[in-house]
């Protein structure tokens, strides 16, 4: 659900932890994961909502229902039940009962396959004063590449391309991250929970760049994504404007969320030209686009 408006920063005293989540970023992820051709984020759209006849009358479930109520500007909301932000402080309000809201789809259904929820190595420390280990250890990549199921296959590369996606919104919470079970380590990361990205768009988080910086690894096929995107031609902000304007909550993004990201994608490739510089191309860019050979002889 919205919470804030599209002008609305994080203020600069917030912890990644303690910001809300918005409903436009989980929008916007979408498009982006498209964009960058990773295609992992389930499908979302923005909706309008009417409190009152789509969820109030409707529901089932009283506990849901007691969490409505009547705000002093007459404005119909609701705070439900769960773990935190659910209290009349951080209650949900239409105006008077139409709120704006990010609607995702996960196909399939968990009956039909399941996910399993892997611990993000270079997760921060979510404690006021802690730090993570990544951020102390300068070598703490190596440590990783020794570890199941960075080891071997895709993995490690995969959480590249995470970090990557997660640079160019500014999102600092992505604590854990989820595969499909029945495919083992022959999978890919899927970018569930994207609503803590483009909370600022006038501050660059480098420190979400850190795998990228201490691993120096990437796959060609995102190496030659984001050079593509880099080009005036195919300028990320505005692939992301035209791909936004078809969401039925348009405008999504505000002008200088879409600029930061062109800024963003000159920092990602500045990270990856000095990765090439110190342990040369072969090290870094791994070809993910070798074709495979016929098959021609097998069947004559």
């Amino acid at each position: 659900p919205c919470r804030q408006t599209r002008e609305q920063e994080t203020p600069p005293d917030f912890f990644y932890f303690s910001d809300f989540e918005r409903h436009n970023a989980e929008i916007a992820a979408y498009h982006l994961d498209r964009i960058l051709d990773f295609r992992r984020v389930p499908p979302v759209t923005g909706r309008l909502v009417n409190m009152t006849k789509e969820i109030r009358d409707v529901t089932r479930d009283k506990k849901l229902w007691r969490t409505f109520f009547i705000s002093p500007a007459n404005n119909i909301c609701f705070y439900g039940e769960c773990s935190y932000y659910c209290s009349t402080e951080h209650a949900l309000c239409g105006k008077p009962d139409q709120i704006e809201g990010s609607l995702a789809a996960f196909l399939p259904d968990l009956a039909l396959a399941k996910r399993r929820t892997w611990r993000n190595p270079w997760r921060r420390s979510y404690h006021k004063r802690k730090k993570a280990e990544w951020e102390v250890d300068p070598d703490y990549c190596e440590e990783v590449k020794q570890t199941p199921p960075y080891d071997s296959g895709t993995r490690l590369l995969d959480i590249m391309d995470m970090t990557i996606f997660d640079f160019l919104m500014g999102n600092m919470d992505r604590h854990h991250y989820e595969t499909f079970e029945k495919f083992g380590n022959e999978t890919f990361i899927i970018h569930l929970d994207n609503g803590r990205g483009f909370g600022k768009h006038s501050h660059d988080e480098l420190s979400i760049l850190v795998p990228l910086s201490q691993c120096c690894r990437m796959k060609k096929s995102t190496h030659l994504r984001l050079q593509l995107l880099a080009k005036e031609e195919y300028k990320l902000s505005v692939l992301m404007e035209e791909s936004l304007q078809a969401d039925t909550l348009t405008p999504i993004l505000i002008k200088p969320h879409l600029e930061a990201m062109d800024r963003r994608l000159r920092l990602v490739l500045q990270v990856l030209t000095d990765c090439i510089e110190k342990e040369g191309y072969s090290n870094v860019v791994e070809d993910d686009l070798l074709i495979p050979q016929p098959m021609d002889h097998v069947f004559k």
